[in-house]
């Protein structure tokens, strides 16, 4: 009996194991890095053409998802898009967003100060204005 059982385990056939793909990519040596310049060039021009909120906080959320703070044109281009959506929260939140990207004080206040025209044409406070804290 043992003979037996020793003979049909050699003759079983292993299961097939499922292994699942794998999913990877190759990286490429030739990844494309985006100046500045053409970054802000990018966004000003997707600001520009923005016709829904939608549309406009999605732009926000990729650009204030790299590892820059944005230029004050592409500041500027967004406001007058949340604007033109007529959004007026999300053009308040958008110099929020400046405020937790900047490294310091001064820069927000930098930021403010050159787009404070753009903020008295539209008619925008910052929240600093609405909420006295």
């Amino acid at each position: 009996m043992r003979a037996q059982l020793v003979s049909t385990l050699l003759r079983a056939r292993p299961v097939a194991t499922r292994v699942a793909p794998t999913l990877t990519r190759a990286a490429s040596g030739h990844a494309h890095q985006e100046t500045f310049e053409s970054f802000s060039e990018r966004y000003v021009d997707f600001f520009g053409k923005a016709q829904d909120l939608f549309e406009v906080q999605r732009g926000l959320n990729n650009c204030f998802a790299h590892d820059l703070v944005p230029a004050p044109s592409v500041i500027e281009a967004a406001v007058r898009a949340a604007r033109r959506v007529n959004d007026y929260a999300t053009a308040v939140r958008i110099f929020e967003g400046i405020k937790e990207k900047v490294e310091n004080k001064q820069q927000y206040q930098q930021y403010l100060d050159e787009l404070k025209p753009i903020r008295e044409e539209l008619g925008i406070n910052i929240r600093e204005e609405l909420y006295h804290e």
